[in-house]
Formats: structure tokens, C-alpha cells, sequence
């Protein structure tokens, strides 16, 4: 038996003609060190670029408009990395999301109409109302999996469109719920401003939670979920907890951003707040820029959101727009299936990383070759298990 001080290549090679296939470690060289240290850096100075790029945005924008468009950009990045939480982290494909942020969209309005509340009092409000019936939601549509998951998360968008339109007496009917403004005295461009920001902060608040857990013990069982959710479970995790936890934290998220849209919005319609498409285009974005990196969902959105906000300009409302989406989708399926941040990692890997290699497996042969020659290995198979024990006589 080799000694603790022998390194890994000497205990293959003198184990080597016994065995046919050892492992033999090559560690990464130092020459390997910079690139990955250049990665890091590329990275930290993409986060930094893109901060800057939004903090500055709202005084770059040329008018009212495009700084509109830039919430409605922001307000994806923030539903997107909150579907995320579940099907980045679980697998699980949630088209009722949507729903969601249209519950939290009516009830941060609600609060503030009926309940006479502070619009950020009521934001709050409206965001745990939302999380707490998460709660029973996730208890029911969490018991399945596959095509029936997707199935029940399309069942309560219709379900909820149903009752917002025919209580009328309580939501506003089909004509929709007006929102006071929380700020009045503020005009059109300074009011886009303040919401700008305040997207902004709720997108840096889901996207540390998302790093936070994606680094935990907690994000680990989730992730075995997505992978093998039998067989987590026969290792010991708790998958349905697991599962309804992060389904909470996911609710609540996109319960705030679907409240906040309402604040700034104002004007509330059921058939609108209450869209299949919502959850769709969440999926899609998350699908485009890769569900399983931080960034993914917020790249993801950014080429959506403006995409659909050109095609809105230039064709109205002719469903072209959706046509383009789809085919976006279908290109990055077949040609990314991992997403645009996973497919510029992978390019970065190849031309700017010099090739390393890995632990490999190698027969007896190869190794008697490399160290220069030897006696010809035996096949363990042609040896008397007594002289491969060595309890021979």
C-alpha cells in the first residue's frame, strides 16, 4: 500500500500493472491562472458597466417614452429573475406567474382604494398577501410534476381572471381598477424617474436573494431537485418543502413587482394583469438568457423587452411582435439551448483559455509506455486470486 507522501501519478504507476485503468490527476498549470483570473475580472467589470448603464439611464433618455420603456424593460428583469426562483433553481415550468403579478398588481390597488393605505404600506401589504397564498397555491400544484405542473399554473391565471372580472362590485369589473399616483404633484418625466429607480433597487434586491440561496445548503437540495428529484429525496431532502418554500419566495417577489407596476401604471386591467403571455414571456426570457446564472433572466429581458417595445412602435398591434418571440425562442432552442450567457462562457472557455487537462483514465499499457518501458502488464482476470490477495503459499 503506497504511503500518504507518494503523490498520485507514483501511486498509479506502481499500482499500474495490476489494474487495467487508474486515475492520474494533471493539476492545472500555473500558465491556466491568469485567464481565470482575467474571467473574474471581465466579469466584476460587466457588473459594474451595467450599474453604471442604469443609474445613468434615466438622464440619458432622450424623452418620457424611452425611459418608460426602459421600467417596462426593468419590470420583466424583475418578473423573470422571480420566476427564476423556481425554474432555475427546481425545473419546475410555471406559466402562472403571470398570475401572480396581477394579484399583486390588484391588490397593492385594492389596499390603497378600499383600505385607504399608504401606497408603499400597501405595496408591502399586497406582496405578503401574495406570498401567504402562495402558500395553499403551492400546496396543490406542487404535488405534481411535468406537464401536469404547467397545467394547474394555467389553471389559476383563468381561475383569477374569472373572479377580478365578474366581481365587479369589488375589483372594477371588465373596466379595471384606477391607482392613485403615490407621488401627484410630480410630472411625467420626474415620476418615470423615481419609478426607474425603484425597479431598479427591487431587481438588485431579487437578484441577491437569488445569489444568496443559488450559494446555500438550501440551494443545494434544490438544485438536486431539478437534477433527480427521486432520488434527492431518497438521499433525505425534504424535496415538498424545499419546493413550497422557494415557491413563496418567488410569489412574493413577483407580487412586488407586479405591485409596483400598478403604482406607476395606475390604470389596472383584468385581462391584461391576468395574461397567459405574462408567465410566457417570463419563461422565455429566463430560457434566453440561461436559467441556470444569476444574470441570465435580467439578459433575457433586455432583448425581449426591447424587441417587443419596437415591434409595438413600428407595428402597433398586429401580433408580429409574438411571431418574432417565438422564433427567437426556437433559434435559441436549437442553437443555445443553455441560454446567451452560458454560449458566450462557453466561447470565452475556448478562445481565450489554453486547454487543461483533467483527471483522465489510462491503462497499464499506456502508463508502462510513458514511464519508458517495463515489464508487460498481467491482466488482473489471469492471476489466481490468491496472488492478487497475496495469501499464496
Amino acid at each position: 500500500m503506497p504511503s500518504a507522501s507518494e503523490s498520485p501519478t507514483a501511486t498509479a504507476t506502481s499500482t499500474g500493472a495490476g489494474a487495467p485503468a487508474s486515475a492520474v490527476p494533471s493539476p492545472v498549470p500555473p500558465a491556466a491562472r491568469g485567464p481565470a483570473r482575467l474571467g473574474r475580472l471581465l466579469q466584476a467589470v460587466a457588473i459594474l458597466v451595467l450599474a453604471a448603464a442604469v443609474l445613468s439611464f434615466p438622464a440619458l433618455a432622450p424623452n418620457p417614452y424611452i425611459l418608460s420603456a426602459g421600467i417596462v424593460v426593468l419590470n420583466y428583469a424583475v418578473l423573470s429573475t422571480s420566476w427564476n426562483f423556481v425554474g432555475g433553481f427546481t425545473g419546475y415550468i410555471s406559466l402562472g406567474h403571470g398570475a401572480l403579478a396581477g394579484l399583486g398588481g390588484y391588490a397593492t390597488g385594492l389596499f390603497v382604494v378600499k383600505a385607504g393605505l399608504p401606497s408603499f404600506v400597501a405595496l408591502a401589504a399586497a406582496a405578503l398577501l401574495v406570498a401567504a397564498l402562495a402558500v395553499p397555491i403551492g400546496f396543490a400544484a406542487l404535488r405534481v410534476r411535468g406537464a401536469s405542473f404547467v397545467i394547474v399554473s394555467i389553471a389559476l391565471v383563468l381561475i383569477l381572471l374569472l373572479v377580478f372580472q365578474s366581481w365587479a362590485s369589488f375589483t372594477g369589473g371588465s373596466r379595471g381598477l384606477v391607482v392613485p399616483r403615490p407621488f401627484p404633484g410630480l410630472l411625467r418625466p420626474e415620476h418615470h424617474r423615481v419609478f426607474f429607480y425603484l425597479f431598479a433597487a427591487l431587481l438588485a434586491v431579487a437578484l441577491l436573494a437569488w445569489w444568496l440561496i443559488d450559494r446555500s445548503r438550501f440551494g443545494l437540495g434544490l438544485k438536486a431537485i431539478r437534477e433527480d428529484e427521486d432520488k434527492a429525496e431518497s438521499l433525505g431532502t425534504a424535496t415538498f418543502a424545499a419546493k413550497l418554500v422557494v415557491f413563496v419566495v418567488s410569489a412574493g417577489f413577483t407580487g412586488l413587482a407586479g405591485g409596483l407596476y400598478a403604482l406607476w401604471f395606475g390604470d389596472l386591467d383584468p385581462v391584461f394583469q391576468f395574461s397567459i403571455l405574462t408567465g410566457a414571456y417570463m419563461v422565455l426570457m429566463a430560457l434566453l438568457g440561461g436559467v441556470r446564472n444569476l444574470f441570465g433572466p435580467l439578459v433575457g429581458a433586455l432583448v425581449v423587452g426591447i424587441a417587443l417595445e419596437y415591434f409595438k412602435v413600428e407595428f402597433g398591434n398586429s401580433p408580429l411582435h409574438l411571431v418574432a418571440t417565438g422564433v427567437l425562442l426556437a433559434l435559441v432552442v436549437m442553437f443555445m439551448p443553455d441560454g446567451i450567457l452560458p454560449a458566450i462562457g462557453t466561447l470565452f472557455n475556448r478562445f481565450l483559455r489554453p486547454t487543461q487537462s483533467s483527471i483522465r483514465e489510462v491503462t497499464a499499457a499506456q502508463l508502462r509506455d510513458r514511464d519508458g518501458g517495463g515489464p508487460p502488464a498481467q491482466s488482473t482476470e489471469d492471476t489466481p486470486m490468491g496472488e492478487r490477495t497475496g495469501t499464496t503459499a
